[in-house]
């Protein structure tokens, strides 16, 4: 069994190599049973959760066995007070036929990434090709990836990062510099949602960020975070007009920015046109005119954290 820290999990997964190995994952699919949570009661009254996500990808006949992945997140959020990390993670990637483990990876690395490049592929078929003015709204670690990610797909020119901390979103606005991009750290959420082609929002807002009346025509919002039904990062009037797309159908139940509108009626613009497996099989269509608006809502599935896995096997 080999094992990859976070240093060789970030080297072992280019965005070059994971958006397609992803876009196959997707068209060729996998078993993705329900995840697991388990709450631990710890005897200083504080808890632990734990998610628990298998899958798993069979051989064909004359081929290997396949692969099976299990990722397991544990969530301390009492570990602030200790000065650690609220969420670790870790993947363990066997064969599947044998049952034999092949690797241990860093999962908080993986999901990043996976994550990041879950998006890029999305907005392969979905924003312009034009697109150049990138927006991102968040200073976290998926949000730090974002413009090397879609540097893969369109020819990213300017980035604009706003977070609720200034010095934060200064300072990746820095580190963005450093990796060729003409980046800066902008104040005015409003003005750089109606300028950019691109809006990807990346944080753990609970309350609505981008407003729907901002968005420019022709462009594509990316919502990574709500992934709860208490979490949102976009309004209503965000979806009025725009052509829906989701990760998985999960996504319908579990994300605070689909489940609040279809509860206040407004469902008709909250039908997805299409899930990423389907854009990727071309089972569904994906822009289809200049000035159409479109988003994208993710909720993360195991099938990108064993695709990613792969890619890391295979590349060993």
């Amino acid at each position: 069994m080999q094992i990859f820290d976070a240093e060789a999990t970030a080297a072992a997964l280019p965005f070059a190599a994971l958006v397609p190995a992803l876009q196959r994952r997707f068209a060729a699919g996998c078993e993705v049973p329900p995840r697991h949570v388990h709450e631990i009661a710890l005897p200083d009254g504080s808890r632990c959760s734990s998610l628990i996500m298998p899958a798993w990808a069979l051989g064909g006949a004359g081929t290997d066995g396949g692969h099976y992945g299990v990722k397991i997140i544990n969530i301390a959020p009492a570990n602030a007070a200790r000065g650690l990390p609220g969420l670790h993670a870790g993947y363990l990637l066997f064969d599947a036929a044998t049952g034999a483990p092949q690797a241990l990876i860093d999962g908080s690395v993986l999901t990043s990434r996976r994550t990041a490049a879950a998006s890029a592929l999305a907005a392969s078929y979905l924003a312009r090709t034009d697109a150049r003015r990138l927006l991102v709204v968040g200073a976290g670690a998926v949000a730090r990836l974002l413009p090397e990610a879609y540097r893969t797909l369109r020819r990213i020119e300017q980035v604009t990062v706003w977070a609720r901390d200034a010095a934060q979103a200064e300072a990746l606005a820095a580190h963005w510099r450093g990796l060729g991009f003409d980046a800066l750290a902008g104040a005015d959420l409003e003005a750089g949602v109606a300028q950019a082609d691109i809006v990807s929002c990346a944080t753990l807002a609970t309350e609505p960020l981008v407003q729907g009346r901002w968005l420019a025509p022709g462009s594509h919002l990316d919502l990574i975070g709500s992934f709860t039904p208490q979490m949102r990062e976009a309004d209503d009037d965000c979806f009025a007009g725009a052509a829906l797309y989701v990760d998985t159908e999960e996504a319908l139940h579990k994300s605070g920015d689909l489940i609040g509108p279809r509860t206040r009626g407004v469902a008709a613009a909250l039908q997805p046109c299409g899930t990423l497996a389907a854009l990727c099989r071309g089972e569904a269509p994906g822009r289809r005119t200049p000035q159409q608006r479109t988003v994208f809502k993710s909720v993360g599935t195991a099938l990108e954290d064993l695709a990613a896995a792969m890619l890391i096997a295979g590349a060993a």
